[in-house]
């Protein structure tokens, strides 16, 4: 490959405790909970706005955060603050008012007990303001170029903005990239895909469409009752347009999930096989092939789906929706025994209950898979978001240490506020104590997170 030398002298702009790259759910709980914590946090993001997947990608509802049995509120801290402030606004449902088999959850039982309808704009404000109210400084419309790395540790980034290349000095990182941008090139060791062939899951184009009637929807599932127990939600109506050459897309059911407000629907339908979410051009081809897929699926709602005969396109996402990319190793790697077996860990920072959600990187099939029943609520170790050979670095988010399996599972986005809320309260607590992040104290860590409303079991 042809190179060339480009050696430019970067200002150093800021300086600060804990740096968070990327806005999405994982960075919003990193940024507040280093905050909360006493550290100066700054946070990045490439976008006008915070949410990641949530805003950018228009990804909702966010999927359960209790337990399987629906009894206990798992995810809170961060979490539950977002969500409770976009609900005062009207901007969401708590998922406390949203029990399984309805329209906010897309008529599904498993695993989709206790989800969170919300507006993404709604979400842009309020994780903005979050942030803001506990000293959080955020620098929108910039990009992560590189880390800067000095004898094995990350002391800050390269990032770029409408000033040029900026840099940023901190005391400890975290990676909220979800693509594991800031390890990768910092040298951290990592997998990607499935170990049998190292295919990813394929990913969506997510969009919204009003005017929906959803009595229409509701008399379709009395009338077609095993589609909500067989999980085949409106399958009979894709084998009709089937028949007539009108649906192509490699999908066996549908997601469609009511929003808070009247008449508005998510679709989360499309499906773009055989990408790389790590690289341009693939993600290139993902958003066009995503775009032409998203009007195949309205023309087919319209004719095809009762209740959705008179809808309307509202917009599609600014970006491709992405579930799977790099996962680092880190200290260790959890698994899908772990989730099943509800594994006790010393250094437990979140409870999850989401259940194994793997669509078929080659194929029509997949979402809540049969690979094994979650226990009731199972564990996210600590050691999980620590990297191995890299210090002054944790990672949170969809690209944390576990299998392709286990990672089907706690990639949804409660677990990343969950995740990126002990990252960043572990990076302020290890600046205080004066050790790296891999040694902060546990006990410590898991009582301060306890302390801002986290859930760590029902003993603590």
């Amino acid at each position: 490959m042809q190179t060339i030398d480009y050696r430019p002298h970067v200002p150093v702009v800021r300086e600060c405790d804990v740096l968070v790259i990327g806005g999405g759910p994982a960075g919003i709980g990193a940024a507040v909970g280093a905050a909360k914590t006493g550290a100066r946090t700054v946070l990045v993001e490439r976008y006008g706005f915070l949410g990641g997947n949530a805003t950018a990608s228009l990804v909702g509802p966010f999927m359960t955060s209790f337990s399987a049995d629906g009894k206990t509120q798992l995810i809170r801290g961060v979490f539950d603050e977002l969500v409770r402030r976009m609900e005062a606004t009207g901007g969401a449902v708590h998922p406390s008012k949203v029990p399984a088999a309805v329209a906010k959850s897309a008529y599904m039982k498993h695993g989709h007990t206790g989800v969170t309808p919300f507006d993404p704009e709604a979400m842009k404000l309020a994780s903005a303001e979050l942030c803001l109210e506990h000293g959080v400084e955020l620098l929108l419309h910039t990009s992560f170029i590189d880390p800067i790395v000095d004898a094995g540790a990350v002391r800050g980034a390269i990032l770029h903005n409408k000033g040029g290349l900026q840099a940023i000095l901190a005391g400890s990182s975290v990676d909220c990239s979800a693509d594991a941008d800031v390890a990768a090139r910092a040298g951290v060791p990592f997998k990607q895909g499935r170990a049998s062939d190292g295919l990813t899951q394929p990913m969506t184009m997510f969009f919204r469409v009003g005017n929906v009637d959803r009595a229409g929807v509701d008399a379709y599932f009395r009338a077609h009752p095993e589609e909500i127990e067989q999980r085949m939600a409106f399958s009979s109506c894709i084998r009709a347009a089937q028949a007539n050459g009108d649906y192509t897309i490699p999908r066996e059911r549908l997601s469609l999930y009511e929003s808070p407000q009247e008449g508005v629907w998510r679709v989360n339908v499309s499906r773009i096989l055989g990408v790389d979410g790590t690289k341009v051009e693939d993600l290139t081809r993902a958003e066009v092939e995503g775009r032409r897929q998203v009007m195949e699926i309205f023309r087919f709602l319209r004719g095809y789906v009762p209740g959705f005969a008179e809808c309307t396109l509202i917009d599609t996402a600014a970006q491709v929706g992405v579930r799977e990319t790099r996962r680092i190793d880190g200290e260790y790697t959890l698994t899908l025994e772990d989730l099943i077996s509800g594994r006790d860990f010393e250094d437990t920072i979140a409870y999850c209950a989401y259940p194994i959600d793997i669509h078929d990187p080659k194929g029509a099939g997949g979402g809540i898979s049969n690979k094994g029943e979650t226990a009731n609520a199972y564990q996210i170790p600590y050691r999980c978001l620590v990297p191995l050979g890299v210090e002054q670095l944790l990672v949170a988010g969809r690209c944390v240490s576990a299998t392709h399996e286990a990672l089907g599972a706690i990639r949804v986005m409660p677990p990343s506020f969950a995740m990126g809320e002990a990252a960043g309260t572990a990076s302020a607590l290890a600046l205080q104590e004066g050790v790296p992040p891999r040694q902060v104290p546990i006990p410590w860590l898991r009582q301060t997170l306890a302390e801002h409303g986290a859930y760590l079991g029902p003993n603590v």
